[in-house]
């Protein structure tokens, strides 16, 4: 069963981000063609579709990492498509990597500490003459914030090991928690139940969903497992080949024919009993 529509998200709910026709290609292959959505306020956003489909290059367009070659990305009304990616994490937006991109060697406490350098205003020059009031009281504020994170997400007892040695699940937790430490309005999660077992993917779930409800931030999330989107999701766009095929309520875009050809293969298998009926 789908969410329930978040407050604001209904038709006149006000948008966080808009994607107005945007396209992307590497020389002679289209990963994305003319693919336009909006992400409402306070809303769990998902994108699904085949492998290939152009879900991470359009998240990678969001982010900054990927710049579209046609079309306009807004993000709470200011056009970020040519903005730099250091710009759009001070802005309010917050990612996870399909492939995880810790730092093995530094502990989980440090790691998530990196995604608070953009809040950071002390450096070595105006941090050094006042080191006892100014800086160290700024790292002391920021590590509270870092401790609470660790306590929401339920990590306390690996905070000061080496990230590298922790166990994948524990890793995407981390990772997580790094995005999170940015204090995004809207956070971009790439594949976050990837390689995880059913009791993992289940606190993962109900992770998301507190982002959502309880710490306000707008989440959006590529995801196979359609069991996790039907759940959580408020509504899903549904890419194939890099166009959009579908958009709306998880349950009326699983309904769609087109979706259940492209994404699950039913539509074909219909299609072949009706038209080439099994004679004995």
């Amino acid at each position: 069963m789908a969410a329930d529509a978040p407050p604001g998200s209904g038709a006149a709910g006000v948008p966080i981000l808009a994607a107005e026709h945007v396209s992307l290609r590497f020389g002679g292959v289209r990963a994305l063609t003319d693919v336009s959505f909006e992400i409402r306020q306070g809303e769990v956003f998902s994108i699904i579709g085949p492998n290939g489909a152009g879900k991470t290059s359009m998240v990678n367009c969001i982010s900054g990492r990927y710049r579209p070659t046609e079309g306009t990305i807004r993000f709470d009304g200011q056009d970020i498509t040519r903005l730099p990616t250091r710009k759009r994490a001070a802005i309010g937006i917050g990612r996870t990597f399909q492939n995880l991109a810790l730092f093995g060697h530094m502990t989980v406490l440090d790691n998530i500490m990196v995604g608070r350098h953009h809040l950071l205003r002390h450096g070595f020059w105006t941090g050094m003459p006042y080191w006892l009031l100014g800086a160290q009281r700024e790292e002391i504020r920021h590590r509270r914030e870092v401790e609470e994170i660790i306590d929401f997400l339920e990590i306390q007892h690996v905070r000061k090991a080496p990230a590298g040695t922790l166990s994948y699940g524990l890793r995407k937790r981390v990772e997580l928690a790094r995005a999170v430490a940015l204090r995004p309005k809207l956070i971009l999660l790439d594949e976050p139940m990837a390689g995880m077992n059913l009791e993992e993917k289940e606190d993962m779930a109900r992770t998301i969903l507190d982002l959502n409800e309880e710490w306000g931030m707008t989440v959006l999330m590529i995801e196979h497992d359609m069991g996790v989107v039907m759940d959580i999701s408020h509504r899903v766009m549904v890419l194939d080949f890099g166009r959009k095929i579908a958009e709306g309520r998880p349950e009326a875009v699983l309904a769609d024919p087109h979706v259940r050809r492209a994404y699950l293969g039913e539509a074909d298998e219909v299609v072949r009993d009706v038209d080439e009926p099994v004679t004995a």
